[in-house]
């Protein structure tokens, strides 16, 4: 027990001494654009609710009629009692909404990036090839399974060529994995280049659309968005971002969806979803597949953001999509930048080592759908007034 209280005792006054360390903020209100946090009303950009379907009342509406008809949860894994009509009404439309064969829902984006990786992948005979920024999940996922992996350069189709040359005498399945949209910097990796190289070498493509389901493609992701239909193997997405409510899917062939519904450990050996979350999804599915007017307000607002941003001189990086940091360098004050903004009524994460590179330190902005121009003007207000105080422009 000491040495474990020594440990950890350490850890954090070393974080404190940096700068780093915070405790979650707490929300006291529904995730709207403008919030309760800490006591304090903020206009909040550091949510992932990018078309405002947490507080749709299509989505509210189904989940309470769920509850009365269902239950409040399952009560048990998909293999055993756990499968309802529900799970498969909604992998149903998700096919549908992805243009795949199947579909197949996780309890999370995170669970379902470990359970379709160590199942499908094997550590004797296989090779994951991966962009170096990839999502934690993603890391997790090959380094759980211990299945050999190499990196590329982000975005670099030269480096993953090389990677993909050097590994020809691979006797088993060769992945190349990458984010659709990338967390942190709010760029699109080159899926069709990825595809292109992916065929001429006999690998197969999975495609993480944590960040571009809802975003792009009219909401169905960057498969869609780039008109790749067939020829993406896995596309793994989240619900709990741009469909508002909780878990994690892959988009795949129906044989695919039937071997992990035998082998993958976070299916076999967890809760699946309730009803409740279940029926809230296929909502929002519903809404997205016959009115693509929120993600076009999504980019009105991106576009408005991004450039007010630019113009104020912030370093936003290569972003493309409504994911923008604004890159300050050193962690410390990229926490401060962050805290200031707080006080001044906008809450905006800072992030820093070792979720970014410790030199590209930042705080980062999500907009919503929800966002109005009045607040995002104020927004920007905010950022010009901090960001002068600070010296960061």
């Amino acid at each position: 027990m000491d040495t474990l209280q020594h440990f950890v005792s350490g850890e954090l006054a070393a974080l404190r001494e940096k700068g780093v360390f915070r405790r979650p903020r707490v929300l006291e209100t529904e995730q709207k654009a403008t919030v309760v946090i800490d006591g304090h009303e903020v206009i909040t950009l550091s949510s992932n609710n990018y078309l405002g379907l947490t507080v749709h009342p299509k989505l509210r509406e189904a989940a309470i009629q769920a509850i009365e008809k269902y239950g409040v949860g399952s009560g048990s894994v998909r293999t055993i009692a756990g499968t309802m009509a529900l799970h498969r009404e909604l992998e149903e439309k998700l096919a549908r909404f992805k243009h795949s064969e199947a579909a197949l829902t996780f309890q999370s984006g995170y669970t379902t990036n470990l359970g379709v990786i160590s199942a499908l992948m094997q550590p004797t005979t296989d090779l994951i090839i991966s962009d170096e920024l990839n999502h934690a999940s993603i890391i997790d996922g090959i380094r759980l399974n211990r299945t050999p992996r190499k990196v590329y350069p982000h975005k670099d189709m030269a480096g993953l060529r090389r990677v993909l040359v050097e590994s020809q005498d691979i006797s088993g399945k060769v992945m190349i994995v990458t984010d659709g949209v990338f967390s942190m910097d709010g760029d699109i990796a080159p899926l069709p280049e990825i595809v292109a190289l992916a065929e001429e070498y006999g690998a197969f493509v999975m495609v993480d659309d944590a960040h571009a389901s809802g975003v792009l493609g009219n909401g169905r992701g960057s498969t869609v968005h780039f008109g790749l239909e067939g020829r993406v193997a896995l596309q793994v997405g989240t619900l709990s971002k741009g469909i508002g409510a909780l878990g994690g899917y892959v988009a795949c062939s129906q044989d695919v969806k039937d071997f992990l519904l035998q082998r993958a450990r976070p299916v076999l050996f967890s809760t699946s979803h309730p009803p409740s979350v279940v029926a809230t999804c296929i909502a929002a599915i519903d809404l997205l597949e016959n009115d693509t007017s929120l993600v076009e307000r999504l980019w009105e607002n991106a576009h408005f953001f991004k450039r007010g941003l630019e113009q104020l001189g912030f370093n936003t990086g290569k972003s493309e999509t409504p994911i923008t940091p604004v890159i300050v360098g050193e962690g410390a004050l990229a926490m401060q930048f962050s805290d200031r903004l707080f006080e001044e009524g906008v809450f905006a994460q800072g992030i820093v080592f070792p979720t970014v590179p410790a030199d590209k330190c930042r705080v980062r902005t999500i907009v919503t759908a929800l966002h109005t121009n009045e607040e995002l003007t104020r927004a920007l207000a905010v950022f010009e007034k901090v960001g002068k105080e600070l010296h960061i422009i």
